[in-house]
């Protein structure tokens, strides 16, 4: 069995990868569409339910409480995939047209964040904040990621592995507003505000430097999707490493060992203490929190290229072959919803309209999945049919 060099592939660009090997990528990209949903439904209709990260498992919602670990999957599995991607992108270009590519998409995400989806909140939340999320983030690791692709495979993997398994060893550094290196930090790793001028802020949701990890170490799998590797040996690579990391999450988090804040048993109730135990620090994402997701990520991508011939994955893969499309066609509509039941029943709580229950989230969640996946499958096929339009390969 043969895999391909950094230096074989950059001589030599494939530019015949087989189209079955991205349906299982983008299969896994449509269960984290659908599963991104019911995050973002509760966020609009339930707008004043706190929810702390990590959760309390004491005072928790436990419905809340198993639909947000549900979401939890989202972001660490489409950062990885993007890393993934990237190099399967590479595999059929040069580096410097991939290294081009990822920084102009990268800019894109990153002005898409700020210029449309943060005012989307604007008149919702108290003053005008640039909410520097997962787009924003995925923008700037994608830069990043443009001028580390020429590093030897090894480096790159090292380089992962340091940031998710170590990041949290800074945990302890916390600087202030005033301080000099404030807004820089913010950005890499402490999740805070950033104070702006005519008063505006910007909220680091993302901090990067643990995604930039993810990012790099998905993009280190590539060479398993490689057209020499076998679909069997790519299945026994992805089911290794997925069951290595739950096993490697459950013994950490067992021990409470490292690498997230304790987690307790709580008194007469199994289930509050499995919401203890499972409930882990996203913003950053400690290493606690990316084992079991990437692990359950791994294990679903090695599902999807078992059933690759199937019609689920076909559809599945058909939903996720359009990803931006979709998070901005949904959030966009998420929004007319909310201002349109604001406007027609007034506020509810406070100044803003909230349902009385999280039952109503899960109806509006069954009622709007095929009504937001069917022009997000228009779009996947219209760009499988015009690759003529170069704009279209950004979304």
């Amino acid at each position: 069995m043969a895999i391909m060099t950094d230096q074989t592939r950059a001589a030599a660009p494939d530019r015949n990868i087989p189209r079955r090997r991205l349906e299982s990528i983008d299969a896994v990209r449509g269960i984290v569409m659908i599963l991104m949903l019911l995050d973002h439904l509760r966020e609009t209709w339930l707008v004043l339910v706190p929810m702390p990260d990590p959760v309390d498992a004491n005072t928790v919602m436990p419905a809340l409480a198993i639909a947000r670990f549900a979401a939890s999957f989202c972001a660490p599995i489409f950062v990885a995939l993007t890393g993934l991607s990237a190099y399967l992108f590479g595999v059929s270009h040069t580096p410097r047209e991939t290294a081009a590519f990822l920084a102009k998409r990268g800019v894109l995400l990153m002005a898409i964040d700020v210029l449309y989806l943060s005012p989307l909140y604007w008149g919702v939340v108290p003053q005008p904040t640039f909410w520097l999320q997962v787009i924003w983030c995925l923008g700037l690791c994608m830069i990043l990621l443009a001028g580390l692709i020429r590093l030897p495979r090894p480096a790159r993997i090292a380089l992962g592995l340091v940031l998710v398994c170590g990041h949290n060893l800074l945990d302890p550094v916390r600087l202030h507003q005033g301080d000099t290196l404030f807004p820089v930090w913010a950005l890499l790793h402490q999740r805070d505000v950033i104070a702006l001028p005519f008063g505006f802020l910007a909220r680091t949701t993302y901090p990067i430097l643990p995604w930039l990890g993810v990012m790099l170490l998905g993009h280190a799998i590539g060479p398993w999707f490689d057209r020499m590797v076998e679909s069997a040996q790519r299945w026994r690579y992805l089911t290794r490493l997925g069951i290595g990391m739950i096993v490697g999450f459950i013994t950490l988090r067992a021990f409470n060992l490292y690498g997230d804040a304790p987690w307790h048993v709580v008194d007469n109730s199994p289930l509050r203490t499995a919401i203890s135990f499972l409930s882990m620090t996203k913003y950053p994402p400690s290493l606690l929190f990316l084992l079991p997701t990437l692990g359950g990520g791994a294990l679903l991508l090695a599902q999807c290229e078992r059933l690759a011939s199937s019609r689920l994955v076909s559809g599945l893969a058909v939903f996720g072959a359009a990803p931006m499309f979709f998070y901005l066609f949904h959030l966009t509509m998420l929004r007319i919803l909310y201002h349109a039941a604001l406007a027609w029943w007034g506020p509810t709580d406070g100044a803003v309209f909230m349902v009385d229950g999280y039952a109503w989230v899960l109806i509006w969640y069954v009622a709007l999945i095929m009504p937001f996946a069917l022009p997000t499958m228009w779009f996947a096929r219209l760009k499988q049919r015009r690759r003529d339009i170069a704009w279209l390969r950004f979304f």
